[in-house]
């Protein structure tokens, strides 16, 4: 059995450090703790406090 999984993600984050660069170690991270199959970044908002 395969199932999707759709999650949504609020992570604080220095200035320095990209929304691309966070998903894909956020990604990278599932895939090699988790067992999972496969990870993508869809998309990403930048929220201004």
């Amino acid at each position: 059995m395969r199932t999707s999984l759709f999650l949504k993600v609020i992570v604080e984050h220095d200035e320095k450090e990209t929304p691309e660069k966070l998903g894909a170690e956020l990604c990278r991270q599932l895939e090699r703790n988790y067992v999972v199959r496969e990870a993508e970044l869809s998309s990403f908002s930048t929220v201004e406090e």
